[in-house]
Protein backbone atom coordinates (compact mmCIF):
# COMPACT_ATOMS: atom_id res chain seq x y z
CA UNK A 1 0.00 0.00 0.00
CA UNK A 2 1.56 3.74 -1.04
CA UNK A 3 2.11 5.93 1.12
CA UNK A 4 -0.13 8.66 0.31
CA UNK A 5 -3.39 5.93 -0.30
CA UNK A 6 -2.54 5.36 3.63
CA UNK A 7 -2.10 8.51 4.60
CA UNK A 8 -5.80 9.43 2.32
CA UNK A 9 -7.16 6.38 4.08
CA UNK A 10 -6.21 7.29 7.42
CA UNK A 11 -7.94 11.32 6.91
CA UNK A 12 -10.87 9.18 5.77
CA UNK A 13 -11.20 6.92 9.19
CA UNK A 14 -12.48 9.44 11.43
CA UNK A 15 -15.79 9.99 8.73
CA UNK A 16 -16.45 5.96 8.37
CA UNK A 17 -16.30 5.36 11.88
CA UNK A 18 -19.18 9.04 12.33
CA UNK A 19 -20.92 7.72 9.66
CA UNK A 20 -20.77 4.04 10.60
CA UNK A 21 -21.70 4.60 14.65
CA UNK A 22 -24.21 7.27 13.95
CA UNK A 23 -26.25 6.82 10.55
CA UNK A 24 -25.77 3.46 8.76
CA UNK A 25 -25.67 1.61 12.10
CA UNK A 26 -29.05 3.19 13.74
CA UNK A 27 -30.80 3.39 10.25
CA UNK A 28 -29.86 -0.44 9.86
CA UNK A 29 -31.53 -0.83 12.80
CA UNK A 30 -34.53 1.42 12.44
CA UNK A 31 -35.02 -0.86 8.90
CA UNK A 32 -35.24 -3.97 11.31
CA UNK A 33 -37.36 -2.33 13.32
CA UNK A 34 -39.49 -1.15 11.05
CA UNK A 35 -40.32 -4.97 9.45
CA UNK A 36 -40.66 -6.29 12.65
CA UNK A 37 -44.32 -5.91 13.35
CA UNK A 38 -47.52 -7.96 12.53
CA UNK A 39 -47.46 -6.86 8.89
CA UNK A 40 -43.61 -7.19 8.32
CA UNK A 41 -42.04 -5.68 5.46
CA UNK A 42 -45.68 -4.44 4.40
CA UNK A 43 -45.46 -1.76 6.60
CA UNK A 44 -43.55 0.19 4.64
CA UNK A 45 -46.74 0.18 2.31
CA UNK A 46 -48.89 1.71 4.64
CA UNK A 47 -47.78 5.24 4.29
CA UNK A 48 -49.82 4.82 0.84
CA UNK A 49 -52.03 1.48 1.78
CA UNK A 50 -53.90 3.34 5.24
CA UNK A 51 -55.98 6.34 4.64
CA UNK A 52 -54.31 8.06 7.85
CA UNK A 53 -51.04 7.52 7.06
CA UNK A 54 -51.03 8.19 3.09
CA UNK A 55 -53.27 11.63 4.09
CA UNK A 56 -50.23 12.75 6.74
CA UNK A 57 -48.16 12.04 4.11
CA UNK A 58 -49.73 13.75 0.90
CA UNK A 59 -50.06 16.96 3.95
CA UNK A 60 -46.05 16.84 4.63
CA UNK A 61 -45.25 16.48 0.55
CA UNK A 62 -47.78 19.52 -0.31
CA UNK A 63 -46.47 21.64 2.84
CA UNK A 64 -43.20 21.23 2.20
CA UNK A 65 -43.18 21.95 -1.71
CA UNK A 66 -45.88 25.20 -0.95
CA UNK A 67 -43.11 26.08 2.09
CA UNK A 68 -40.51 25.77 -0.30
CA UNK A 69 -42.23 27.60 -3.66
CA UNK A 70 -43.01 30.76 -1.12
CA UNK A 71 -39.38 30.89 0.67
CA UNK A 72 -37.85 30.85 -3.01
CA UNK A 73 -39.72 33.30 -3.89
CA UNK A 74 -39.69 35.94 -1.11
CA UNK A 75 -35.90 35.06 -0.62
CA UNK A 76 -35.44 35.91 -4.21
CA UNK A 77 -37.28 39.23 -4.66
CA UNK A 78 -35.63 40.26 -1.04
CA UNK A 79 -32.09 39.03 -2.24
CA UNK A 80 -32.43 40.88 -5.55
CA UNK A 81 -33.48 44.06 -3.49
CA UNK A 82 -30.81 43.62 -0.81
CA UNK A 83 -27.76 43.00 -3.06
CA UNK A 84 -28.13 45.36 -5.76
CA UNK A 85 -29.14 48.43 -3.39
CA UNK A 86 -27.10 49.98 -1.02
CA UNK A 87 -29.05 52.41 1.72
CA UNK A 88 -29.05 52.65 5.53
CA UNK A 89 -29.41 50.16 7.95
CA UNK A 90 -28.98 47.34 4.61
CA UNK A 91 -26.64 45.39 7.02
CA UNK A 92 -28.96 45.21 10.08
CA UNK A 93 -31.68 44.53 7.91
CA UNK A 94 -29.99 41.36 6.49
CA UNK A 95 -28.67 40.53 10.06
CA UNK A 96 -32.63 40.26 11.42
CA UNK A 97 -33.56 38.59 8.11
CA UNK A 98 -30.90 35.59 9.43
CA UNK A 99 -32.07 36.40 12.92
CA UNK A 100 -35.02 32.86 12.54
CA UNK A 101 -31.84 31.05 12.77
CA UNK A 102 -31.45 31.64 16.23
CA UNK A 103 -34.49 30.03 17.32
CA UNK A 104 -35.27 26.64 17.88
CA UNK A 105 -38.83 25.15 16.02
CA UNK A 106 -40.38 25.37 19.06
CA UNK A 107 -39.75 28.91 19.68
CA UNK A 108 -40.78 29.92 16.23
CA UNK A 109 -44.30 28.04 17.04
CA UNK A 110 -44.48 29.86 20.16
CA UNK A 111 -43.90 33.38 18.16
CA UNK A 112 -46.41 32.38 15.41
CA UNK A 113 -48.66 31.79 18.29
CA UNK A 114 -48.44 35.58 19.57
CA UNK A 115 -49.49 36.56 16.46
CA UNK A 116 -51.80 34.54 14.68
CA UNK A 117 -53.06 32.93 18.68
CA UNK A 118 -56.26 33.32 20.35
CA UNK A 119 -54.47 36.13 22.15
CA UNK A 120 -52.07 37.01 18.65
CA UNK A 121 -51.66 40.29 17.47
CA UNK A 122 -53.36 39.83 14.07
CA UNK A 123 -56.84 38.22 16.22
CA UNK A 124 -56.43 41.74 18.50
CA UNK A 125 -56.55 43.90 14.73
CA UNK A 126 -59.48 41.86 13.02
CA UNK A 127 -61.48 41.93 15.99
CA UNK A 128 -61.32 45.79 16.91
CA UNK A 129 -61.73 46.33 12.72
CA UNK A 130 -64.51 43.38 12.03
CA UNK A 131 -65.23 42.45 15.40
CA UNK A 132 -64.22 38.80 14.86
CA UNK A 133 -60.76 37.34 15.85
CA UNK A 134 -58.97 35.86 12.98
CA UNK A 135 -56.99 32.94 14.42
CA UNK A 136 -55.16 30.14 12.24
CA UNK A 137 -51.71 29.36 14.24
CA UNK A 138 -53.18 25.95 14.99
CA UNK A 139 -53.98 24.82 11.84
CA UNK A 140 -51.82 24.05 8.50
CA UNK A 141 -52.02 27.99 7.43
CA UNK A 142 -49.78 28.47 10.93
CA UNK A 143 -47.85 26.01 10.20
CA UNK A 144 -46.93 27.14 6.94
CA UNK A 145 -46.38 30.49 7.94
CA UNK A 146 -44.02 29.20 10.75
CA UNK A 147 -42.16 27.05 8.10
CA UNK A 148 -41.45 29.58 5.87
CA UNK A 149 -40.36 31.79 8.31
CA UNK A 150 -37.66 30.02 9.83
CA UNK A 151 -36.78 28.69 6.05
CA UNK A 152 -35.80 32.20 4.72
CA UNK A 153 -32.86 32.48 6.44
CA UNK A 154 -31.53 28.85 5.04
CA UNK A 155 -32.35 30.29 1.20
CA UNK A 156 -31.81 34.06 1.04
CA UNK A 157 -28.18 33.67 2.24
CA UNK A 158 -27.77 31.11 -0.23
CA UNK A 159 -29.17 33.31 -3.09
CA UNK A 160 -27.79 36.57 -2.39
CA UNK A 161 -24.44 34.84 -2.28
CA UNK A 162 -25.46 34.06 -5.77
CA UNK A 163 -26.40 37.22 -6.35
CA UNK A 164 -23.25 38.96 -6.21
CA UNK A 165 -21.33 36.60 -8.33
CA UNK A 166 -23.52 37.28 -11.72
CA UNK A 167 -21.91 38.62 -14.24
CA UNK A 168 -23.50 42.47 -15.13
CA UNK A 169 -21.91 42.18 -18.61
CA UNK A 170 -24.93 39.38 -19.39
CA UNK A 171 -27.45 41.39 -18.03
CA UNK A 172 -26.52 44.98 -20.21
CA UNK A 173 -25.70 42.96 -23.13
CA UNK A 174 -29.59 41.72 -22.90
CA UNK A 175 -30.40 45.44 -21.93
CA UNK A 176 -28.32 46.59 -25.16
CA UNK A 177 -30.43 44.29 -27.33
CA UNK A 178 -33.41 46.06 -25.84
CA UNK A 179 -34.99 43.66 -23.66
CA UNK A 180 -36.10 45.57 -20.79
CA UNK A 181 -36.39 44.85 -16.89
CA UNK A 182 -38.66 42.18 -16.68
CA UNK A 183 -37.71 40.37 -19.90
CA UNK A 184 -33.70 40.69 -18.31
CA UNK A 185 -34.86 39.19 -15.13
CA UNK A 186 -36.82 36.07 -17.07
CA UNK A 187 -34.31 35.22 -19.02
CA UNK A 188 -31.00 36.38 -17.92
CA UNK A 189 -31.18 36.27 -14.23
CA UNK A 190 -33.40 33.97 -13.05
CA UNK A 191 -31.72 31.03 -15.25
CA UNK A 192 -28.70 32.05 -13.79
CA UNK A 193 -29.83 31.26 -10.37
CA UNK A 194 -31.27 27.88 -11.44
CA UNK A 195 -28.37 26.42 -9.37
CA UNK A 196 -28.81 28.04 -6.46
CA UNK A 197 -32.66 27.91 -6.20
CA UNK A 198 -32.10 23.77 -6.55
CA UNK A 199 -29.89 23.73 -3.58
CA UNK A 200 -31.46 26.20 -1.06
CA UNK A 201 -34.57 24.78 -2.40
CA UNK A 202 -34.07 21.39 -1.53
CA UNK A 203 -32.32 22.13 1.86
CA UNK A 204 -35.92 23.91 2.42
CA UNK A 205 -37.95 21.73 1.47
CA UNK A 206 -35.72 18.71 3.54
CA UNK A 207 -36.40 20.97 6.38
CA UNK A 208 -39.99 21.30 6.34
CA UNK A 209 -40.22 17.77 5.80
CA UNK A 210 -38.60 16.65 8.81
CA UNK A 211 -39.34 19.39 10.86
CA UNK A 212 -41.13 18.96 14.14
CA UNK A 213 -40.75 21.40 16.96
CA UNK A 214 -43.28 23.79 15.40
CA UNK A 215 -46.01 21.46 14.82
CA UNK A 216 -45.73 19.85 18.09
CA UNK A 217 -45.68 23.68 19.40
CA UNK A 218 -48.95 24.76 17.60
CA UNK A 219 -51.30 21.58 18.13
CA UNK A 220 -50.89 17.68 18.29
CA UNK A 221 -53.43 16.88 16.36
CA UNK A 222 -51.97 18.77 12.78
CA UNK A 223 -51.72 16.00 11.02
CA UNK A 224 -48.23 15.65 9.29
CA UNK A 225 -45.59 12.99 9.04
CA UNK A 226 -43.43 13.60 11.86
CA UNK A 227 -46.06 14.49 13.84
CA UNK A 228 -47.87 10.97 12.91
CA UNK A 229 -44.55 9.03 13.86
CA UNK A 230 -44.06 10.88 17.05
CA UNK A 231 -48.18 9.81 17.80
CA UNK A 232 -47.43 5.92 16.60
CA UNK A 233 -44.07 6.11 19.01
CA UNK A 234 -45.05 8.11 22.12
CA UNK A 235 -48.66 7.64 22.43
CA UNK A 236 -49.68 4.19 20.86
CA UNK A 237 -46.13 2.55 21.25
CA UNK A 238 -46.22 1.21 17.82
CA UNK A 239 -42.60 0.99 17.14
CA UNK A 240 -42.59 -0.70 13.80
CA UNK A 241 -44.96 1.67 12.42
CA UNK A 242 -42.91 4.59 13.20
CA UNK A 243 -39.93 3.30 12.26
CA UNK A 244 -41.38 2.71 8.65
CA UNK A 245 -42.59 6.01 8.65
CA UNK A 246 -39.58 7.66 9.47
CA UNK A 247 -37.49 5.33 6.49
CA UNK A 248 -40.25 6.40 4.08
CA UNK A 249 -39.76 10.07 5.02
CA UNK A 250 -36.23 9.29 5.38
CA UNK A 251 -35.81 7.89 1.83
CA UNK A 252 -38.23 10.68 0.29
CA UNK A 253 -35.91 13.86 2.14
CA UNK A 254 -32.65 12.26 0.53
CA UNK A 255 -33.84 11.76 -2.87
CA UNK A 256 -34.86 14.70 -3.33
CA UNK A 257 -31.78 16.15 -2.23
CA UNK A 258 -29.68 13.54 -4.37
CA UNK A 259 -31.50 14.88 -7.00
CA UNK A 260 -31.44 18.24 -6.98
CA UNK A 261 -27.50 18.09 -6.61
CA UNK A 262 -27.48 16.03 -9.35
CA UNK A 263 -29.64 18.70 -11.57
CA UNK A 264 -27.26 21.31 -9.74
CA UNK A 265 -24.43 19.62 -11.08
CA UNK A 266 -25.31 19.65 -14.34
CA UNK A 267 -26.39 23.30 -14.07
CA UNK A 268 -23.36 24.47 -13.16
CA UNK A 269 -21.16 22.02 -15.85
CA UNK A 270 -23.38 23.46 -18.68
CA UNK A 271 -22.70 27.14 -17.61
CA UNK A 272 -19.24 26.59 -17.50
Amino acid sequence: MSRDLSRHLLLLLPLVILIGAFFLLPIARLILVGASGDAGVAAYAAVVTTPRYFESFLNTILLSAGVTLMTLAISTAAGLFLQRNAFPGRDLLVALMTFPLAFPGVVVGFMVIMLAGRQGVIGGITDAVFGDKLVFAYSMAGLFMGYVYFSIPRVILTIMAAIEKLDPALEEAARSLGAGPWTVLRDVVLPALRPAFLASGAICFATAMGAFGTAFTLATDIDVLPMTIYTEFVLYANFATAAALSIVLGAITWLVLALSRSLAGNSVAAAG
